[in-house]
């Protein structure tokens, strides 16, 4: 449409037309769809993990992770098959107080344990939101020198508010990890709380990280987390802070001394040391290498992994049977039925759990 203001009775006004508005399409776009990724058989998966193939090790976690139920069924035959080739290795669970300086501290570890020979497995667990949720995933951003090292492996993976269920995932990828011929696997949990009572059923020795000068002292003593430590150690003790991290440590034996013998006869120790400055890691790990030789030693490394695995079995029956009630169609349409009679008062929440269990079970 042409500008009124170039009207003849407008002398001495002119609009130019302009240009034309080029399109919102970047016309350098490539229309071709990206090719999809090969879906490798169980057989190649299981022997791409056998070769060490960390791409095919990176796709079978994903596998794990993943909540398609045909997925699934690849992931537990991969899994089944890849038994045979695991055991392998040494499980370190990690733990400590957000701000602790875990992630750092593993990066230091894993060096340190690498120079020994053998290849690493960092399995992580990141927190998820609540709201979103989604993960940041940022561990390897934290593991400067062990995320570029050839014979590392990091793997975070989010919590996605399922404790249990991450729990299972991070066992079967230690087994997965132990095939690709990881001899020490470590596994890092999202903080002190529930999650460490996951992870102490799937490692063989579990460090505790803690601070000291920042008050937590007391708070770090809680019966549970203490009773389930192998070894407790205090960071950032460098500078102003080591005699503050000497008496936290002190703090920590004689809080030790309060609790009953282990049941591996081991007594934990304290001892304290700088992730960022590498001041007394040497320390920590011929530590954890004395507690091997202990346990080995007495038989309780065996008996521990036996008692774990009977641990998974029950908890992967508990939750077969958790999906199948929630998952069962009769019992998604009385589900809501019975919220509503509880909530409006009548009947109570015990008589209608056994009325939805005597439904499932056809009582």
């Amino acid at each position: 449409m042409e500008h009124p203001e170039n009207n003849e009775i407008y002398k001495g006004l002119t609009v130019n037309k302009g240009i034309a508005q080029p399109s919102t399409v970047n016309p350098y776009l490539s229309l071709r769809k990206k090719p999809r990724r090969r879906q490798y058989s169980v057989g190649e998966y299981v022997e791409g993990i056998v070769k060490g193939d960390i791409t095919i090790l990176s796709q079978a976690v994903t596998l794990i992770e993943s909540l398609k139920p045909e997925h699934q069924v690849i992931a537990q035959e991969v899994i089944e098959k890849c038994l045979p080739y695991s055991g392998n290795s040494v499980r370190i669970g990690i733990s400590g107080v957000p701000g602790a300086g875990k992630s750092t501290s593993i990066d230091v570890f894993g060096l340190h344990v690498l120079e020994r020979g053998g290849k690493l497995a960092v399995l992580a667990i990141d927190p998820s939101s609540e709201r979103s949720k989604g993960s940041i995933l940022g561990d390897k951003t934290r593991m400067e020198k062990l995320s570029v090292h050839p014979d590392a492996f990091i793997r975070p993976s989010p919590a996605a508010g399922s404790l249990g269920g991450v729990a299972r995932k991070t066992r079967e990828t230690i087994i997965l990890c132990e095939a690709a011929g990881f001899d020490k696997i470590f596994v890092e949990t999202v903080g002190v709380g529930q999650s460490e009572t996951a992870v102490h059923s799937m490692v063989d020795f579990f460090l505790l990280i803690q601070l000291a000068g920042t008050g937590d002292e007391l708070q770090g003593i809680k019966r549970g987390i203490m009773e389930m430590a192998d070894g407790i150690i205090i960071n950032k003790a460098d500078g102003n802070n080591i005699e503050k991290a000497k008496l936290a440590a002190s703090h920590f034996r004689n809080a030790l001394h309060l609790f009953p013998a282990s049941e591996s006869g081991w007594i934990p120790e304290v001892l304290t040391y700088s992730g960022f400055y590498n001041i007394g890691v040497k320390e920590i790990w011929d530590m954890v290498y004395r507690y091997f030789d202990f346990v080995k030693a007495n038989g309780y490394f065996t008996h521990r992994r036996n008692e774990q695995a009977k641990y998974w079995m029950y908890e992967t029956i508990n939750e077969h049977l958790k999906d199948s009630f929630y998952h069962n169609p009769e019992i998604e349409g009385l589900l809501v039925k019975e919220e509503q009679q509880v909530l409006g008062g009548h009947t109570t929440s015990f008589a209608a759990a056994k009325k939805l269990l005597d439904t499932y079970f056809h009582r």
